[in-house]
């Protein structure tokens, strides 16, 4: 695309989205105003959760505009949503979650400000080329306007019927105005681009409150990454180590043995033999708590399946996960679920369970429901933390339902991305 085209597609393009985007523009200022408006009689704060969903999708536009106009990426500020509840309280709760919201009245300052400001920004280039377009029509049609009585000043110049010897003065500023409208309209769509990203993009305080908080979760995955480093060591001193050191004894005294006792020797031999099988198994069970080879050849959807298998539960797994996940977060998902489920099984009082996981919108949902006595607690040591622990390291989220009496809905979601075009499809009982 030559140099000039650039310039006539930013005067095109600026000036077209601001009208394209005029009247949901417009339609959002309607929100915020009967949101504040009936506030004093609650219908406002009724209204509050789809205005804040109408204002998102509006805002994602023009982020999603900004990066193709001038390439300029305003991330998103919102915080993660939590599993809302059923009925009125679960509703309330929204409400809650997007009153509190720095982002939702950022969005609505954007909202009220950007007509006026993107009007200035989006159309001065648009409205220059059409003011230069109008001194050609009027150099043109000159005699046609001034003996129908036209007399108006063009910039600087008078149109009326007395000043014939300035007719192609409009022509000549009008080149002028064009020129300036096809020079500033680059600039003026990356000035439009910044002042969005001023009102769309997080503050300085939400940037700092997130490098907190990814310096504290990457703190605790080094924590963990070290306390599994000593629990392997631990398991492998005290349980496969231990056992092939005794198969070592066992097989020395064996040789010894072997032609003034053979009876001995074999006896020795046997215990060495069941050592052996012993040291594998704990090998085995010790490979299967780092990275289960069923994860590592199969995926995650299967790996839950015969986990599910080996509970002494009832459970259901459905699963929607299209392809293969990276493999550190199909590991993290797959032992926060294991995890839920000897959670479920150790203090619920669960007959049945339902996992349910899908993948929507760059996000991994996995969802462990139970038919127990509820009352599961994030504080009370329930195992619950270092799951919630372990999400974090992935920028992952968990949320906890548990009433007294049931049931308890374990929600984590954790942002992936496919690396394999294959599809992973399940559903049935475990």
């Amino acid at each position: 695309m030559t140099n000039t085209n650039k310039r006539l597609s930013a005067v095109l393009e600026g000036g077209f989205w601001f009208f394209v985007m005029l009247f949901p523009m417009l339609l959002g200022t309607i929100a915020l105003t009967l949101v504040a408006g009936m506030a004093g009689i609650g219908l406002g704060l009724l209204l509050l959760p789809p205005a804040a969903v109408y204002l998102r999708w509006l805002a994602d536009l023009r982020r999603t505009k900004v990066r193709a106009w001038r390439g300029i990426e305003i991330p998103r500020p919102y915080r993660a949503a939590p599993e809302f509840g059923p009925g009125f309280g679960g509703y309330f709760e929204r409400i809650k979650f997007h009153g509190t919201d720095p982002a939702f009245w950022r969005d609505g300052a954007w909202v009220l400000v950007d007509p006026v400001v993107g009007a200035f920004l989006a159309l001065l280039p648009l409205a220059l080329v059409m003011e230069g377009l109008y001194g050609f029509v009027i150099s043109a049609l000159w005699s046609l306007f001034v003996d129908h009585g036209f007399n108006d000043w063009f910039g600087f110049i008078h149109v009326h019927k007395g000043n014939e010897g300035m007719r192609w003065a409009p022509s000549a500023l009008g080149v002028l105005e064009i020129a300036l409208g096809f020079a500033i309209a680059p600039k003026m769509l990356e000035l439009h681009a910044r002042w969005s990203r001023v009102l769309l993009a997080p503050t300085p305080a939400q940037v700092e409150a997130r490098m907190k908080h990814l310096t504290q979760t990457r703190a605790d995955a080094v924590d963990t990454q070290a306390a599994e480093l000593r629990r392997i060591e631990r398991d492998l001193h005290d349980g496969a180590q231990a056992r092939l050191v005794a198969m070592g004894m066992h097989l020395n005294a064996a040789s010894q043995l072997m032609e003034r006792d053979p009876e001995a020797a074999q006896k020795l031999l046997s215990e060495a033999r069941d050592s052996s099988a012993k040291a594998l198994s704990e090998l085995r069970d010790l490979v299967r708590g780092i990275h289960p080879p069923v994860l590592a050849d199969r995926g995650l959807v299967d790996a839950v399946r015969a986990t599910a298998l080996d509970s002494p539960l009832d459970v259901e797994v459905h699963a929607e996960v299209p392809g293969r996940l990276d493999a550190p977060l199909e590991s993290a998902a797959y032992f926060a679920v294991s995890e839920a489920l000897t959670n479920v099984a150790k203090h619920a009082h669960a007959g049945h369970v339902w996992i349910d996981m899908r993948v929507h919108n760059g996000l991994l949902k996995i969802t462990v429901s139970d038919d127990g006595i509820g009352g599961a607690d994030l504080d009370k040591g329930s195992g619950l933390r270092g799951i919630e622990r372990r999400l974090a390291t992935f920028d992952g989220i968990l949320a906890l339902s548990s009433p007294q009496g049931g049931p308890t809905v374990v929600t984590m979601e954790l942002p992936c991305v496919s690396s394999s075009p294959k599809t992973s499809s399940s559903s049935g009982t475990a």
